[in-house]
């Protein structure tokens, strides 16, 4: 799908976008199903990229501190907390440009501890290097998270610590070692329409495309050089989780930064624009999401209901 495909989407009236996508994801999901995923910062803040958007970059002044490593028990307890709530998928995340030998060496235990929980083990630490990838899923990790962010002519005016080509490296590695891609972006970072379908096009062009994509709304932290960013139009956020169901038909397409100030009807829409995976707990790294007993409360009068448990 090119993105003057993507774009077309984007350009048809609201409620016949929403049907088309709402028709794909029924071909490929229970439409009152939701996947529900858990995240949790195991190395905060210290990132030398400057990523416009995060506040877990040393080069912004937020009130997000250097932090260690957690301790692996901490994370264990984490994990089965967040199964204990009825999430299947627990993600580790931690601000590294790239991870180093000893920084794996840390992380690795908690991949190996997480899947014996019987959830299924994501990660996202940056750029890997060679070898990375494999010792990864031999530790046990199913999915890799590395988003794109944007589209390809948008990246420079966020990011100027490394190039698009280094994240399609990452991905190209993920993909051979045998791990399952989680690739997102993150819209209302003043990109155009158009730079919004690219970066649909770009992941749904990927061979094969992600199994699954977070969608995230900018989270605009005071320090960061994007605090001041006007926030998107709800209804273009649900067209962009529209148009990345009809281009990706059969990945899990995650709700997943800035959900905690979307009303129930817009995350209602996007559920019906084929939407069905979302964050579960009060905090995504460093920012802010719904409560749980809130989002069961929603779920509950969307008649909607959890994926069941991995086996």
């Amino acid at each position: 799908m090119k993105t003057e495909d993507v774009l077309a989407l984007f350009e048809l009236p609201f409620s016949e976008l929403v049907y088309r996508a709402q028709t794909v994801h029924r071909g490929h999901f229970d439409p009152d199903r939701v996947q529900l995923s858990s995240l949790l910062s195991v190395k905060t803040g210290g990132c030398p990229e400057d990523c416009a958007y995060c506040p877990q970059s040393r080069r912004h002044a937020t009130d997000v501190d250097d932090e260690p490593l957690l301790p692996l028990a901490e994370v264990l307890a984490a994990a089965q907390a967040a199964k204990a709530g009825g999430a299947t998928r627990f993600c580790m995340g931690a601000a590294w440009r790239s991870p180093k030998a000893r920084d794996l060496e840390g992380i690795l235990p908690m991949i190996a501890g997480v899947k014996a929980l019987g959830m299924e083990t994501c990660a996202t630490l940056g750029m890997l290097r060679p070898g990375q990838a494999e010792s990864l899923r031999e530790a046990g990790l199913d999915y890799y998270n590395h988003n794109l962010d944007t589209s390809p002519e948008f990246y420079g005016q966020i990011i100027t610590t490394r190039e698009y080509r280094d994240r399609l490296d990452t991905l190209e590695r993920v993909r051979a070692a045998g791990l399952r891609v989680c690739c997102g972006g993150i819209v209302g970072m003043g990109e155009s329409r158009r730079d919004r379908a690219a970066l649909i096009a770009q992941l749904a062009g990927l061979d094969p495309y992600p199994e699954s994509v977070p969608i995230n709304d900018l989270v605009a932290v005071p320090g960061t050089p994007l605090a001041d960013a006007a926030p998107l139009d709800p209804l273009e956020f649900v067209r962009t989780v529209a148009a990345t169901r009809i281009a990706m038909p059969r990945a899990w397409v995650r709700i997943s930064a800035g959900r905690e100030r979307m009303s129930e009807a817009v995350q209602a829409l996007c559920f019906l624009a084929g939407a069905n995976s979302v964050f579960r707990g009060s905090k995504l790294l460093t920012t802010g999401n719904p409560e749980a007993a809130r989002d069961s409360e929603m779920f509950d009068r969307l008649g909607m209901k959890p994926v069941a448990p991995v086996s």
